[in-house]
């Protein structure tokens, strides 16, 4: 996993340059209490994101729980809850990182194929994610519902790293379908 500083200097070395993106680097840094802030923020809450996460899944195609349904058995409700929990704690090592690699590499290779062994539909996977990652966008503004916590750096909005933290749900959700 390359955080923002390391892919600078793998590039620099790579092209036999000084490193040149200091003013993104700058920007990584001042930015740096609002990444804590939103890992912080989704760390805490992960049990309740995945659990209402499945469980609103569940909820909308009520087929899942029934007889022959993908999340039938209690061995695969535990499954979707485990592999919840591991997508959404890849992706706030992304959002520490502020780089997808790591999500990439070791969270959504084979995933699809994942779902289908245990026998949940793409589209009921991918529903849970997109529940997630509403949840998780929600936190990231400090506009979840009575769940508000102190924020540490109060200037300037999050709303970048929001889209940042939707966008790796979105890659999660690509890689599923």
């Amino acid at each position: 996993m390359l955080d923002k500083f390391s892919r600078s200097v793998v590039a620099a070395d790579s092209s036999g340059k000084f490193v040149e993106d200091l003013e993104g680097l700058k920007g990584f840094i001042s930015d740096g209490n609002k990444r804590l802030d939103a890992v912080n923020f989704i760390a805490s809450n992960a049990s309740c994101i995945v659990s209402d996460a499945v469980a609103g899944m569940c909820c909308e195609s009520e087929g899942l729980t029934a007889p022959g349904g993908g999340v039938y058995t209690t061995r695969k409700m535990a499954a979707c809850l485990r592999d919840g929990d591991i997508v959404l704690r890849y992706i706030s090592y992304a959002v520490l990182a502020g780089d997808a690699s790591v999500l990439n590499d070791r969270c959504l290779n084979g995933l699809k194929e994942t779902y289908a062994a245990l026998g949940v539909p793409a589209g009921n996977a991918a529903r849970a994610v997109g529940i997630m990652k509403a949840a998780a966008v929600a936190f990231v503004n400090n506009t979840a519902s009575q769940r508000k916590m102190t924020v540490t750096e109060q200037s300037g909005a999050c709303n970048a790293l929001a889209s940042e933290v939707a966008g790796y749900f979105d890659a999660v959700v690509n890689a599923i379908s």
